[in-house]
């Protein structure tokens, strides 16, 4: 079996780019691709009253299908995006994004609960291959000098997502059942594999494909995991996705429970903070300009720590009000706008020679770490924003000690 080299890219890496006349439908169906995932995640959550007594279950059994939906983004990733490596991008996408509207179908038709979350993994397994993929897919079309801003855009364009989702599940639900939420993911699930077959090419020639098949593409998540180089961002996003992930589990209840607010004003709280998040990945591109993506990883991971630690800080101290509580989460929303583009240009930057593998690694950590950060916040305690705030400082500090220690493995 032959493989190729996981090494380190040198700096000066460069390789055509595609036309401008064809980036921006390449970057729409790379966005829309990246995108899918946290709609399918989110989306149906308003929904998830309706769903358990539609499907005559309680809510820890509707629950139980957002559970199975991120352990199939986390295996997915893991097995897609060596495939990828393996058998070139087009395939894994176009099968990907059909499979994803199959599984989201089933969803649909779904008789019961038990069905629904053997659909949803599936569906999560799938829809990880918009994830994992379009990473790799910037990686093989874009040279060092492009990786910045073009990650840059995407991440402003799939910060939207999350907040979205929520807002259009809740507006469908107004005129249609739960049903129907699954039946625009189907769709939408058709018209990105219809994207894909159109707009993006086969950015992993034959020449530069990992020998051996599937094996060989796991072996070389095990080659790259071992480069300190590529390992050191890989921890960084790792901590960094189970940061975001706390604030996700804890902002809602801390706004609604202890702060008081209406669904409608925390939903405002959210938004604004996500257009923070929008802001700093379209500010990452224009400041690679001037700073190296790893002096801004180290800069954006210390801005993020200091606003969840100040909040961790005043509530221990003087108690936080809500004005307050906002700020400091606003600046470290904000801060992950730069660290997250960032942290994935050094990485794909450094594992060409295995785009899938590297990208695979990425997106695993991140959601596995999420996942088993999210717990975190309800178990030490729901009185007040502390445990949110201690869980996102530390995981934040970690993630700037492995910024730190991804500058230094690059300089060696």
């Amino acid at each position: 079996m032959t493989t190729h080299s996981t090494g380190k890219a040198s700096a000066g890496h460069q390789r055509p780019s595609p036309e401008l006349p064809k980036r921006l439908p390449l970057l729409m169906v790379l966005a829309g691709l990246s995108g899918a995932s946290p709609l399918a995640t989110d989306m149906y959550v308003p929904a998830l009253p309706d769903l358990a007594r539609s499907l005559a279950t309680d809510a820890s059994g509707a629950q139980m299908s957002l559970t199975g939906f991120l352990a199939g983004i986390i295996v997915g990733q893991l097995v897609l995006g060596p495939l990828s490596d393996a058998v070139g991008r087009r395939p894994v996408l176009i099968g990907g994004s059909v499979l994803f509207a199959v599984f989201s179908t089933v969803c649909a038709l779904a008789p019961t609960v038990e069905l629904l979350n053997i659909a949803r993994v599936g569906q999560g397994i799938a829809g990880a291959a918009g994830i994992v993929v379009s990473r790799a897919v910037v990686a093989d079309l874009f040279d060092d000098r492009e990786l910045p801003l073009v990650f840059s855009r995407l991440g402003a364009i799939t910060a939207t997502a999350p907040v979205l989702a929520p807002l259009a599940g809740g507006a469908l639900l107004l005129a249609v059942s739960w049903r129907y939420v699954f039946a625009v993911l189907a769709l939408m699930g058709l018209l990105l594999s219809l994207g894909v077959w159109r707009w993006i090419p086969e950015s992993h020639p034959p020449h530069a494909r990992l020998t051996g098949g599937m094996t060989a593409g796991l072996r070389a998540i095990g080659e790259v995991a071992a480069q300190r180089a590529i390992l050191a961002p890989v921890l960084a996003l790792a901590c960094g996705g189970a940061a975001v992930f706390a604030y996700i589990a804890g902002t809602t209840f801390v706004f609604q429970d202890i702060y008081r607010l209406s669904p409608a004003l925390s939903s405002l709280v959210y938004g604004v903070n996500a257009i923070g998040n929008m802001a700093g990945s379209l500010a990452y591109g224009h400041l690679a300009k001037r700073r190296t993506p790893e002096a801004l990883l180290i800069i954006s991971g210390a801005l993020a720590t200091t606003g969840a630690a100040a909040l961790l800080l005043i509530q221990a101290t003087t108690g936080s009000t809500t004005p307050l509580t906002w700020l400091c989460l606003l600046i470290t929303i904000s801060a992950f706008g730069i660290f997250f583009p960032a942290v994935i240009t050094v990485a794909q930057s450094r594992g060409r020679a295995a785009p899938g593998a590297t990208s695979a690694l990425l997106g695993g950590s991140q959601f596995l770490f999420g996942a088993a950060a999210s717990p975190l916040v309800g178990l030490f305690g729901t009185q007040s924003p502390a445990p949110m705030a201690a869980v996102m400082s530390s995981c934040l500090a970690l993630g700037t000690l492995a910024a730190i220690a991804t500058k230094r493995a690059h300089a060696s």
